[in-house]
């Protein structure tokens, strides 16, 4: 045990330990948020969304967890709304510049890489907080991609990878029955599958957001009476 050791919690530094306690707690408002799960399938990538609308009297549809990101790159988050949503549009505005300036898309992983960075500045100054939220960024580019950027800033490429209160149960499932071969069907099946799972059978179609893209297309987000097929 170390003195003052609430000394910590007051600012990004290293404890004693090697710890990051702001950090900690940012992934552990991750592990609290809605799940979200990202697949790469035999010639894209899909995401399936949990949004847990907990107030009766608020309108499902004015909440967002699947987004555009560029043509052909979609993402997701979970954990904290304003955070996730702020990553979002972060994430929009690199493939966007980045577009106008050369005139071709920017790849997957150089924007999770950019959205790291980003990421990053907020666990080495005083003064600010990290960001509570892990983002999910896929899509098509020279094959298709997805990656995870977590609070510690740090980022990895994935086959399929989920996010949020459910990610234990959701890896499992996705150990055991995720085939990267998989359809864009299936795939959406895996995921409403999981999402059931985490929420023990219960799932309307206004309380999940899904996501795709496919070789040669672009990004499509289904709406309700798409995704209640999927129920």
């Amino acid at each position: 045990m170390y003195p003052n050791v609430q000394a910590y919690d007051r600012g990004v530094m290293f404890n004693p330990d090697g710890r990051l306690f702001q950090v900690e707690y940012a992934k552990e408002a991750v592990r609290k948020g809605a799940t979200s799960i990202g697949m790469v399938t035999e010639n894209g990538v899909v995401f399936v969304a949990h949004k847990n609308v907990t107030d009766p009297l608020a309108v499902p549809s004015t909440i967002q967890k699947v987004f555009t990101i560029d043509s052909t790159i979609g993402g997701t988050y979970s954990g904290m709304v304003a955070d996730g949503l702020h990553i979002i549009s972060t994430a929009r505005s690199t493939a966007q510049n980045h577009k106008f300036v050369y005139n071709e898309p920017k790849s997957i992983e150089a924007i999770a890489k950019e959205i790291s960075s980003y990421m990053m500045q907020a666990t080495q100054y005083g003064g600010i907080r990290p960001y509570a939220v892990s983002v999910l960024i896929g899509g098509i580019d020279t094959s298709p991609r997805l990656f995870e950027i977590e609070p510690g800033a740090s980022f990895l490429g994935y086959s399929a990878d989920a996010i949020g209160a459910g990610k234990k149960t959701a890896t499992e499932i996705l150990l055991k029955e995720y085939k990267k071969e998989m359809k864009t069907d299936e795939a959406i099946s895996l995921g409403i599958k999981i999402i059931k799972k985490i929420n023990e059978g219960k799932l309307l179609e206004e309380n999940v957001d899904i996501g795709y893209v496919e070789d040669g297309k672009q990004f499509v987000i289904l709406n309700t009476d798409q995704i209640a097929k999927y129920l």
